[in-house]
């Protein structure tokens, strides 16, 4: 009888930063697929946190590619720790349990605990879309009057386009002034 291997919740290992051979700028993390194995992922999606050389983690996916995974590593995140390509990094992985994968802005979660309808329609997002809503809510600026106007403007652009994302009259809609 077969028995299935117990998921791990964290694992650690080293790797390098490689930069994309492509003119993309993208540098990213190769995680061999034994390694993503032992995590047992059942859902398409394979969210965890990353952390590099033991600095805090990051919230991120696994990005599938023939038989390896990829996390991909922003110029941000690579001048904070003061890696470039072809470093040995120490990785840590930890599954990422959190309901969206990413953290909910505050003042996201304000607007729609007050209107049902937006929360309601945000909830029927995919979980991508999910995301991307609260990184670019959550990313874009410390100011929280700032964080509650795109919050609302979000919320009401779902609901004059029937809980439908279109981007680039989101995107104009995000450049309106605060007052």
């Amino acid at each position: 009888m077969y028995k299935m291997p117990k998921p791990i919740d964290h694992i650690e290992f080293e790797t390098k930063l490689i930069r994309s051979p492509l003119e993309s700028g993208w540098h990213f993390l190769e995680v061999s697929k034994e390694i993503v194995s032992k995590f047992c992922f059942e859902e398409k999606s394979k969210r965890i946190v990353c952390s590099i050389n033991g600095a805090d983690g990051f919230q991120c996916a696994l990005l599938p590619s023939g038989d390896i995974f990829y996390i991909i590593v922003n110029k941000k995140k690579r001048d904070a720790l003061g890696i470039v390509a072809d470093d040995t990094v120490a990785v840590e992985l930890v599954r990422d349990e959190s309901k969206y994968g990413l953290p909910m802005p505050e003042e996201l979660q304000e607007v729609l605990d007050q209107d049902t309808e937006g929360d309601r329609l945000f909830h029927a997002l995919t979980a991508g879309k999910q995301r991307s809503l609260l990184y670019y809510i959550g990313s874009k600026s410390s100011d929280v009057d700032k964080r509650i106007h795109y919050s609302l403007i979000v919320i009401e652009h779902l609901k004059r386009n029937d809980g439908k994302i279109v981007n680039r009259e989101l995107a104009e809609e995000l450049k309106r002034p605060i007052f």
